[in-house]
């Protein structure tokens, strides 16, 4: 439920946030439709009301979807060809999607709608915000969605709930039926007008909920990243000769130099640094602390791309047909192409972050140099205690699964509809896969985290950077030093909440 004195969101046609999306979709924020934009819906929509009457095969409004496209309906039956639509469509399967990606597609449905270029009625829209505002979410099945001709099968299953159908999750968590949801807050169903089971299903609206999400908790394992690589290069007592600017400016990539610039912030006054500059046989360190910033910095840049993609269609109208002036047209915007690919590349450069922080791990628990000054491990007493040893091997795995998460989903084409649908996106494929991506990447950082925190124990009582002691701290926050051997899980878990809390974004 929306919380009383929350400053709402309002729909009047203008581009959305990534902030926007995670507030309405986690934090229940208010949202509200500007008049302008119930204005623009209706100019909208009188134009197709006008059609309805002209004599004319309109797509989607008193025709079949797809390959059925050349079947006329006749008048009398065009509130029952939107209602069919809807029921047809909800084909999706598998367990439910999660209660904010759901709550994000509605958002972003309701804002597209509200833009005035699908001729809805602004009844709809307020109808959405209704369900929103009301903390209801549709029941909506994780698999369905090809990415093409809008996210069909789970938009439907959101528009299935609208007319009364299907079940619901309610405020409390509990399932229902739609129809005594809708009842209990004082809804009544929608009866669908024309163009109006189209337009609810038409739209890139999950993959770019889905966008807006992975986005924001990216950035979150990003920061968390770049600090875990500075405590570990304390923890191995690394230089930072390889820091310098003048190194990175030479290279000419951007996110290489921010990521060299942050990390020199974290390591800003570390006595560690300092106590083995004398005498220290070493020449250079390993790739996976030399090269962190060119490695990282790369992920940045991707994500960049990704963010400005996701962004776009935060702004979009992605229905089909549309209303422009008094024309109604139709074209291709619902394709998912746009998304599909940012969201492919979102998990190969989620890939590198992960996979240079699982060798940093073990790096520091094989004790290669005795010049780091760390026990095998980080074990307590070798060979008593196994330390962290099995920490490495999840890391491991999780590098494993991101690897065959890396091949894209929007490079291989099934065509639906009769092949009159004959290339599609597949980007809720592709978000799927970045999701499980970013939180196996999750674990691999908390385990960084984990072990980096233990390997500055080593060298008390020399501290690192100011940075580097706030990471340091955060991480004893939840996890205390390993005395004995312990089971290591719970550790693990505990940091990856405040990696999902963004607890070292913001620095």
């Amino acid at each position: 439920m929306a919380e009383p004195g929350q400053v709402p969101l309002m729909l009047d046609g203008g581009p959305l946030r990534i902030g926007d999306v995670a507030w309405v979709a986690r934090a229940n924020g208010v949202v509200t439709l500007a008049a302008a934009a119930r204005a623009a819906m209706m100019r909208s929509r009188a134009v197709v009301e006008s059609q309805l009457v002209d004599g004319g095969a309109h797509y989607g409004i008193n025709t079949g979807f797809g390959s059925l496209s050349r079947q006329r309906v006749a008048p009398g039956d065009l509130r029952d060809l939107q209602r069919n639509l809807v029921r047809s469509h909800s084909a999706g399967v598998g367990p439910p999607l999660p209660r904010d990606v759901v709550r994000g597609m509605m958002l972003l449905s309701a804002a597209s709608l509200a833009r005035g270029l699908s001729g809805v009625r602004p009844e709809l829209v307020e109808f959405q915000i209704a369900l929103l505002n009301a903390g209801i979410t549709p029941i909506v099945p994780e698999v369905g969605s090809v990415g093409a001709s809008g996210d069909l099968a789970p938009l439907a299953a959101m528009g299935l709930a609208m007319i009364g159908e299907g079940e619901v999750f309610l405020p409390n968590g509990e399932r229902a039926p739609a129809g005594r949801a809708l009842a209990s807050a004082n809804l009544k169903p929608l009866t669908l007008a024309a163009k109006e089971g189209l337009a609810i299903i038409n739209g890139t609206h999950l993959m770019a909920a889905q966008g807006s999400l992975l986005v924001h908790d990216a950035e979150g394992l990003f920061d968390a990243a770049v600090v875990s690589a500075g405590m570990a290069i304390d923890a191995c007592k690394g230089t930072d000769e390889f820091l310098d600017d003048r190194i990175h400016a030479a290279r000419n990539q951007s996110g290489q130099r921010l990521v060299a610039a942050r990390l020199r912030g974290h390591l800003a006054g570390s006595e560690i640094i300092p106590s083995h500059r004398e005498n220290d046989p070493r020449v250079q360190d390993p790739y996976s602390l030399r090269c962190t910033p060119q490695v990282l910095g790369a992920a940045w840049d991707c994500l960049g791309y990704v963010k400005d993609a996701i962004s776009r269609e935060l702004g979009a109208v992605t229905d089909n047909p549309l209303v422009l002036d008094s024309d109604i047209v139709s074209a291709g915007n619902f394709h998912g192409m746009p998304l599909a690919i940012p969201l492919d590349a979102l998990t190969i450069g989620i890939a590198p972050i992960a996979g240079i922080a699982e060798r940093r791990v073990f790096w520091m628990l094989s004790s290669f140099d005795s010049e780091s000054g760390l026990r095998p491990y980080l074990s307590p007493k070798p060979g008593l205690h196994s330390g962290l040893m099995i920490a490495q091997y999840t890391a491991a795995a999780c590098c494993n699964e991101i690897i065959g998460l890396a091949h894209p989903a929007s490079v291989a084409n099934i065509p639906t509809s009769a092949e009159v649908e004959d290339y599609n996106s597949f980007g809720p494929r592709a978000a799927a896969k970045a999701r499980r991506a970013l939180d196996l990447a999750e674990a691999v950082i908390a385990i960084e985290l984990m072990c980096a925190a233990e390997g500055l124990e080593c060298h008390r009582p020399l501290k690192s950077g100011a940075g580097v002691e706030r990471a340091f701290s955060l991480v004893r926050s939840v996890t205390p030093p390993l005395s004995a051997d312990r089971p290591l899980t719970p550790d693990i878990e505990a940091i990856r909440n405040l990696i999902r809390a963004r607890a070292f974004t913001g620095w």
